[in-house]
């Protein structure tokens, strides 16, 4: 393979955020099994599949989760192409799953709970950003090889996906969670040119949505 030419290869990593969850009763549902997407979830992930119809993708992976599988389909479906499920790209750990952690009715008005957010840096409340971020570097970096040259998208989850792309700008990892630009169903799209990252673009083409809302 001709040196120069391999280093001046363009590939980009989609990294996509699934769409919206089916979650009546309002819980940080994490981890948890059978939490599917809602109607307007499906709706967002087969908008997203319209949006990237056009793009040279030839590889598609997703986090085990239900959620990231179903807004995976549609897009590996439009492209003929299986979903490559990768455990790098779960959701975070959180102590607080499976309970509502809403302002005024939630699991943060409990004292039994106060311990738990000792230390907001690492969290102590969950999976730490740093290994959230190696994690998430790692499945980027696997989607990266398979697709050299093209194109590949990758679904994950707002916190890791928000993680690594501040790991990538060279910004702190912990954060106000309110104030995170990762939409249900956005694309940060990783751009490399050879092995360096040269561009960070975010996009939102199934809408915005606010960052705040429990379990979402």
């Amino acid at each position: 393979m001709d040196t120069d030419a391999s280093a001046q290869t363009t590939t980009i990593v989609h990294v996509l955020r699934h769409g919206e969850v089916h979650n009546p009763r309002g819980i940080l549902y994490g981890r948890l099994p059978g939490f599917r997407l809602s109607v307007h979830g499906e709706s967002q992930a087969r908008t997203v599949a319209s949006v990237l119809a056009g793009h040279d993708v030839t590889h598609v992976a997703a986090s085990p989760l239900q959620r990231a599988q179903e807004t995976a389909t549609p897009i590996a479906r439009a492209h003929r192409l299986p979903i490559v499920t990768d455990e790098n790209l779960i959701e975070a750990g959180n102590e607080f799953e499976g309970l509502k952690v809403s302002v005024g009715d939630g699991a943060l008005s409990r004292p039994r709970h106060w311990w738990k957010l000792r230390d907001p840096f690492t969290p102590s409340w969950g999976e730490p950003y740093l290994q959230i971020a190696h994690r998430m570097l790692a499945a980027v970096g696997n989607a990266r090889a398979a697709a050299r040259g093209h194109e590949a998208v990758v679904v994950s989850h707002q916190l890791p996906v928000w993680t690594l792309r501040r790991f990538l700008q060279g910004e702190r990892l912990w954060h106000d969670p309110r104030h995170r630009q990762c939409a249900l169903a956005s694309l940060t799209s990783l751009v490399y040119s050879g092995d360096t990252l040269v561009d960070i673009v975010y996009s939102e083409p199934a809408g915005a949505s606010d960052p705040r809302v429990t379990g979402a």
